[in-house]
């Protein structure tokens, strides 16, 4: 762009007359505005460079990949378990940069749904141009946050089949985590450990909502996008951290009826904010 400018200026020079050519000074004192202004436009080009993100999920359980449809697992209060479906939201991811502007994810509405079940979900590519430049952090919210959480926002599935009961609150869940789990004395059990909005109970009628979704920043997550570049960041879920920090999650007083259980639900999203989710590589 700069070699174009340069070559218009030398061009109008090349018609200016040694004297009493006013328009000739105009030409020249064009040519130097016209310059001026490509260059401008051309440094501002420069200056919004660009690159893209693929985030991608993976699901393990104490230190090791997930297996499901196995009672090989043992959480903090002695429960065995196995985990069966895995599915649940995170939306409004923002790249975080200091002494810059944090960059929130929009597409799709800022909401991704995953499931252990659908490998297609287990990665999320942004199709938006990302700002190159240093990140020092990542966040996002686990679930959907209110002024997004709306009934029959999802026509189809899998995403529908997420839905909250409207009498509970409407919208989605933000995870089913279902599976089934024993005591050394107990018999298998189901288990449904459930998180969503919760309700206010006065005896048997409900008189109001609770917006259990929260807000995670990923630890050591901090990246640098260059110009043109991909970077690829791994999310991981520590599933085992829903169940010991920093309440100790018995299924055998908690795991039933959560969706109608503030107390037990509070304490899960409470424990999804301490080691929950972690980074696995920037790559």
């Amino acid at each position: 762009m700069v070699t174009l400018a340069v070559y218009v200026l030398a061009c109008l020079a090349s018609q200016v007359r040694p004297k009493k050519d006013p328009m000739s000074l105009k030409n020249v004192a064009f040519s130097i505005i016209l310059l001026s202004l490509l260059s401008l436009v051309y440094s501002c080009k420069k200056e919004q460079s660009t690159g893209k993100i693929v985030f991608t999920f993976v699901h393990y359980d104490d230190g090791e990949p997930l297996v499901t449809d196995t009672m090989k697992y043992v959480n903090a209060a002695g429960n065995h378990y196995m985990i069966t479906e895995l599915q649940y939201f995170i939306s409004d991811i923002v790249l975080h940069r200091s002494g810059g502007q944090d960059y929130m994810i929009t597409q799709s509405n800022g909401i991704h749904y995953v499931d252990n079940d659908i490998p297609s979900t287990m990665q999320w590519a942004i199709a938006e141009d990302i700002p190159a430049g240093t990140y020092d952090s990542i966040s996002f919210t686990f679930g959907i946050s209110e002024a997004k959480n709306q009934s029959n926002m999802f026509p189809d599935p899998p995403e529908r089949d997420m839905f909250w009961p409207d009498v509970l609150g409407g919208g989605y869940h933000y995870m089913k985590l279902n599976g089934k789990w024993r005591n050394d004395t107990t018999a298998e059990q189901m288990l449904m450990f459930h998180l969503g909005i919760g309700q206010i109970y006065d005896g048997d009628s409900i008189t109001g909502f609770i917006q259990n979704a929260f807000n995670v920043t990923l630890p050591a997550s901090s990246f640098v996008l260059s110009d043109n570049s991909q970077r690829e960041i791994e999310i991981v879920m520590n599933i085992e951290e829903w169940f010991e920090d920093p309440y100790v999650f018995d299924f055998a007083l908690y795991a039933d009826m959560m969706m109608q259980r503030e107390e037990s639900m509070h304490m899960a999203c409470m424990n999804g904010q301490h080691g929950v989710f972690s980074v696995g590589y920037v790559r």
